[in-house]
């Protein structure tokens, strides 16, 4: 069974998360990690833990959700996995930091694609990947069946969806991954997202007010 730890960081307030198995080996989605402190406390954690990490992913590549690549790149030596439609975005981070006021040095290792006919695998344990592009071009989700939850990114928050007004989004569409992907799935699938607190895919059909 997979278990995962989420952290809140940078000043975006972006979800990062820790998705492992028994056995320790660990995946870490989208690090978000800005300070040092952040940056420790990701460490602490996994060193505590015994964790190994085996890959790191983004869901996207907005500048809150890629912080932390090249510092899990140096510190761990994975190599970075995303949908290609999000390399250009990944090449616009560090521009759009400068415009935040928050500049940050980019990731410049290997990068490999992924597809939605794909499937991370930890160990003897999956996650299916979805697309669900809108809030950003390449957009990816991850789901694991046997969990029974959902790594979502910015496409669905807890009472609300993700912006489409940066470079890339398009509501129409957003709106279509969520009811196509994401609404298809158990209602109790509990949904991790990139911002804000859990949800679940049941509670969001009922109360969300884009729906």
């Amino acid at each position: 069974m997979l278990t995962v730890k989420s952290f809140t960081f940078n000043p975006i307030q972006e979800n990062t998360y820790i998705v492992y198995n028994q056995n320790r080996k660990a995946v870490i989605f989208d690090p978000g990690c800005f300070f040092e402190e952040e940056k420790n406390l990701l460490k602490q954690f996994i060193e505590e833990n015994k964790l190994v990490p085996i890959q790191l992913i983004n869901t996207h590549c907005h500048l809150d959700h890629v912080f932390g690549n090249k510092f899990i790149h140096d510190t761990y030596g994975l190599e970075l996995y995303i949908h290609p439609k999000e390399q250009m975005m990944l090449e616009y981070a560090p521009i759009s930091g400068q415009q935040y006021g928050l500049s940050f040095e980019n990731y410049k290792g290997n990068i490999h694609f992924l597809k939605e006919e794909d499937k991370i695998e930890i160990e003897e344990e999956e996650l299916t990947i979805l697309f669900t592009p809108g809030h950003s071009p390449g957009h990816l989700s991850f789901y694991n069946r046997k969990a029974n939850f959902a790594i979502v990114g910015d496409v669905l928050f807890y009472e609300s969806i993700g912006r489409t007004d940066l470079p890339g989004g398009d509501y129409d569409t957003l709106i279509s991954s969520i009811e196509q992907k994401l609404y298809t799935l158990p209602n109790n699938t509990k949904v991790f997202s990139g911002h804000g607190p859990t949800t679940t895919i049941g509670y969001e059909k009922d109360n969300n007010p884009f729906f």
